[in-house]
């Protein structure tokens, strides 16, 4: 029998998160608030001064495209050092998962750059137009003078910052000197310019708009998170045990004798949240672990005279079973996080050992293919090489051209030739042999390039003679 439209279940369909409702943090001071604020500046400082740190005549640190060369202090890495590339990514992904294991979402937290610029832009909104009252009364109040004078010296201060953000970030691909130079007299490249503006767009719209949204809904860190989680990672937690009932009482009054727990729901833990989750309602995806509940719980407790932690760092087998802290960090060395600190450890230390030992030289031996061997005129028979030395190292080096293989075979021309730091160098590299003293057709040859000053730079690459 089927049912009529009446008695039909109608599901109603909800967007993942109210696009009208707008997260107001705030501010809050404590020992995690300060801690996070320590992590900005570090961050920001390494950001925007690396790039202007000078070293040896050219930029401590670049990744410049023209030259498909990166340049990390005294290391010099090029395109056929792509394995590091790889290596870093793969460190990179170890690494998360360990910490991810451990700590839960501290990355989040304090130093992911999505939290890292959320919160200057907080802060410039905080000077400009107020405290979390003021800033909802204002966007509540309709536009005057006032309104239109404060938002734009907000967005005003938003799009410089952003812009310098763009200069400094594109200041890594290209050296930031000329490109300031570039800037300044109204000159870009059209590349240079496209990506000042996407990266100085990219930083007003993910800190000044989307906020809490990039970090519910499309950061796919926030989605994956709980495939690492297990009951023994750090999260932030609510005691429930010890917080239920909710209630407000009056100070020095017995709670307890009321029924009631140590909450006393005045809701500034939501106030604090950036995201704007109710921590009380247990762990969630959009908790970034950034602890502002805790530094804002904390105080309240303070204030009614209870135990400080009704909100704090701990894990599910702790909040259950009433674990010490030095439990805690006892088992935080469980199997699976001991197994990705010993992989981290060793691929660590292999890639440091790799770098360490790395030979600053590599060459390309190229043989003419277009005449494979050709009589000189003393008679002998003559190959023509092309050799592409690169000195990825930091010092300007000289090298010497040696050959090896059939006793017949001898290199004529120049044998030596310098080399700056991190620059190629190309030469032709003519072997002859007389008639006869090799055999018709493939001989191995061997080509050796070795620093005249320092001989165990050096690199052998092979190759062949062809007699007719």
């Amino acid at each position: 029998m089927s049912k009529t439209p009446s008695q039909r279940k109608v599901i109603e369909i909800k967007p993942l998160s109210d696009p009208d409702a707008k997260v107001y943090p705030r501010s809050i001071s404590g020992p995690y608030t300060r801690w996070r604020w320590v992590f900005v500046w570090l961050t920001q400082i390494v950001f925007y001064g690396l790039c202007w740190l000078p070293w040896h005549g050219r930029q401590a640190v670049l990744f410049d495209i023209d030259t498909r060369k990166f340049y990390f202090f005294d290391l010099v890495l090029w395109p056929q050092d792509t394995i590091y590339l790889v290596l870093l990514m793969i460190l990179g992904a170890l690494a998360l998962f360990l910490f991810t294991a451990v700590a839960g979402r501290l990355w989040c937290g304090y130093t992911c750059p999505q939290t890292v610029y959320t919160e200057i832009f907080l802060w410039f909104e905080k000077v400009i137009e107020g405290e979390r009252p003021q800033r909802i009364k204002l966007d509540a109040a309709p536009w005057s003078a006032r309104k239109l004078a404060l938002k734009s010296a907000k967005h005003a201060t938003w799009v410089l910052f952003s812009l310098w953000t763009g200069i400094t970030f594109v200041g890594y691909f290209m050296p930031i000197r000329d490109l300031m130079h570039d800037l300044l007299t109204l000159s870009p490249g059209a590349w240079s310019a496209f990506w000042v503006v996407f990266y100085a767009f990219a930083t007003y719209g993910n800190a000044g708009f989307l906020r809490d949204q990039m970090c519910r809904q499309i950061c796919p860190y926030a989605r994956f998170q709980f495939v690492m989680f297990d009951p023994d990672t750090l999260i932030i937690a609510y005691d429930a045990k010890r917080g239920e009932s909710r209630g407000t009482r009056a100070k020095g009054v017995d709670h307890r004798a009321q029924g009631l727990g140590d909450c006393v729901d005045c809701g500034i833990c939501v106030q604090v949240c950036p995201t704007g989750i109710d921590i009380r309602n247990g762990l969630q995806n959009e908790c970034i672990g950034c602890a502002a509940c805790i530094d804002a719980c904390d105080q309240v407790m303070d204030k009614m005279n209870y135990p400080r932690g009704l909100i704090r760092y701990s894990t599910e087998n702790a909040d259950s079973m009433r674990y010490t802290p030095k439990e805690i960090i006892r088992r935080a060395a469980r199997p699976r996080v001991i197994a990705y600190t010993a992989i981290l450890i060793l691929l660590t230390a292999a890639t440091a050992w790799s770098l360490a030992t790395r030979i600053p030289l590599k060459v390309n031996v190229l043989k003419d293919r277009n005449v494979l061997s050709r009589e000189a005129d003393d008679g002998s028979i003559e190959n023509s090489y092309r050799l592409q030395i690169m000195n990825t190292g930091d010092q300007t080096r000289t090298f010497r051209i040696t050959i090896a293989g059939s006793s017949g075979l001898r290199l004529d021309g120049d044998s030596e030739m310098t080399i700056a730091g991190g620059e190629i160098g190309t030469q032709t590299a003519i072997v002859k042999a007389e008639p006869g003293a090799t055999p018709a057709g493939a001989t191995p040859i061997t080509f050796n390039i070795a620093d005249v000053a320092e001989p165990a730079v050096a690199v052998m690459e092979s190759s062949k003679f062809w007699m007719p």
